[in-house]
Parts: structure tokens; C-alpha cells; sequence
């Protein structure tokens, strides 16, 4: 086993959540550990498909495969509830009991042509202070695992994501029953804090822990112990950016670059 290989039992967990590698017609598939090795290699490398070492087998084959997937929507931005380990009571526990949002940026590809350009529509590329970049917004369970993920231009706001990070992500539940989305609680720094978000958590049984602005009024609800808990997520965002694929973005299509970040998320389950 190589470096940034699946482990047997890492794999022992995925390997029941992938398509089968023999159809019924046609060519059976290359190998799945050999196709997710490559891109595991490429995510934690930064280096192009090109690079890919012949012990994965043929790059175009694994960029293939990587394509295909992302296609399929096997790639979304949510990652929890199908990798989630299997008998983990605790994780449902920690997901109903806490839940944390927060942030990270990375520096943007940028193509020749495009450089006065404030930002490129639909890509999640956009000018900041600190240039020409995307904005990974995630959301965290209580024991730092990744829920699920967007994309924004650098210029975005992160109050913009919040509404799409709160809509998306489950777990699965240990019984029957609907998966579970909604949290007791939600711990988030001072770019969430708004009458508006709070507000709507409330309406849905959910205690925000989001310290206040200096021009807010103190929110008297604001439990310190509990905010405490956030350094998980931001822990979880420099296991990510840990892969140089992540920590500097590559992928021209946001939809890609997602991609290679579930990928990561999957291993950060496993």
C-alpha cells in the first residue's frame, strides 16, 4: 500500500457504497481502490492527471472515472449520511446535539483574459482582499466530521451560504425513520451573526450559538462553553486544506473542485 492509499479497512467501509465493478453487459470496470488511489493521489499531490503514476494505471482512465462520478452526482457537496461508520450511535448523539458552520478561502485558478474581472459567473470565483479566490463554506457534526459543503466567490458574504449549508446534509438514523437534518444546536462565528439567521433557527428548534458584533446587542442566550466546541470545524478545514488540491484551487469548474473536496470528506469518514 502506497501513501494516500485507502487502508483495507477504510476500504472494508466504502466498498459496499460503490457501484459493482462487474455489469451485467459490456466490459467490467477497472478496479474502484485502484481508480479512488489515483485520485487520492492527485487530491493530496496538487499535481495534474498527467503526473498520475502508472501503478494507478492509465491517467485518462482515472480522470474518466473521476468525471463520470461527478456526472452521476456521486460528487455533491454531502457527505455524511451515505459514509457514515456503520452501529455509530455516538455520531447521532453528537450530530442531534451540536452542529458548527464556518469557512475557508482558497486561491482561484485564473484564466488569461478574465483578469479584470471582478469575478466568473457560476464558477465560485471571485475577488477579495486577499485576491482572486473561493470561499469553502462547511458545516461540521460535534465530533468535527463533515456534513456538507458550498462554494462562493471570494466576495461573497458567508451569511449568503448559510441558507444552503442548513438546507442540505443528513444522517442516517440507527432505526427506521426519516434521516435526521436538524440539530439542537448550531455554533458559528460572528460573520453569521444576524437578527435574520437567528431568527430562523429559532423557528426550527435550533439554538444558535453565534457570538455578537460590537454594534449588536448582546445576545444574553449565548453559551460560551458550547462555542468553545467550533475549533472542530476549524480543525476539520486544516485536515482538508492538508490536500493540495483543496488548498489551492486547480479545478476551473466549481463543480469539479467540489468533487475533489467530497472525495477528501469521504476519507475524513472512513
Amino acid at each position: 500500500m502506497g501513501r494516500y492509499e485507502l487502508t483495507d479497512a477504510q476500504w472494508e467501509r466504502l466498498e459496499p457504497l460503490l457501484p459493482p465493478e462487474k455489469p451485467r453487459t459490456g466490459r467490467p470496470n477497472h478496479s474502484h481502490r485502484r481508480m479512488i488511489n489515483g485520485m487520492l493521489w492527485i487530491a493530496r499531490s496538487g499535481a495534474p492527471w498527467r503526473d498520475l503514476p502508472e501503478r494507478y494505471g492509465a491517467f485518462g482512465t482515472v480522470a474518466s472515472r473521476f468525471y463520470r462520478w461527478r456526472h452521476a452526482g456521486a460528487h455533491s457537496g454531502g457527505i455524511a449520511g451515505p459514509c457514515r461508520p456503520p452501529g455509530s450511535g455516538r455520531l447521532e448523539a453528537s450530530f442531534r446535539g451540536q452542529l458548527d458552520c464556518s469557512r475557508s478561502s482558497a486561491r482561484g485558478w485564473r484564466p488569461e483574459g478574465q483578469r479584470r474581472k471582478k469575478g466568473i459567473d457560476g464558477e465560485a470565483l471571485g475577488r477579495s482582499r486577499g485576491g482572486f479566490s473561493t470561499k469553502i463554506h462547511i458545516r461540521a457534526e460535534g465530533l468535527g466530521k463533515p456534513v456538507t459543503f458550498s462554494l462562493t466567490g471570494g466576495e461573497v458574504h458567508d451569511s449568503k451560504a448559510f441558507a444552503t449549508l442548513m438546507g442540505s446534509g443528513w444522517i442516517k438514523r440507527l432505526g427506521r425513520g426519516r434521516p435526521r437534518l436538524k440539530p439542537e444546536r448550531l455554533a458559528a462565528d460572528k460573520a453569521y451573526s444576524s437578527g435574520v439567521i437567528r431568527s430562523a433557527l429559532r423557528r426550527r428548534g435550533i439554538q444558535p450559538v453565534i457570538p455578537t458584533k460590537s454594534n449588536e446587542r448582546p445576545d444574553p442566550t449565548f453559551d460560551r462553553d458550547a462555542y468553545r466546541e467550533r475549533n472542530r470545524v476549524e480543525r476539520l478545514i486544516n485536515k482538508l486544506k492538508q490536500f493540495r488540491r483543496i488548498a489551492t484551487r486547480y479545478e476551473k469548474r466549481a463543480a469539479n473542485y467540489l468533487a475533489m473536496i467530497t472525495i477528501v470528506a469521504t476519507l475524513l469518514w472512513l
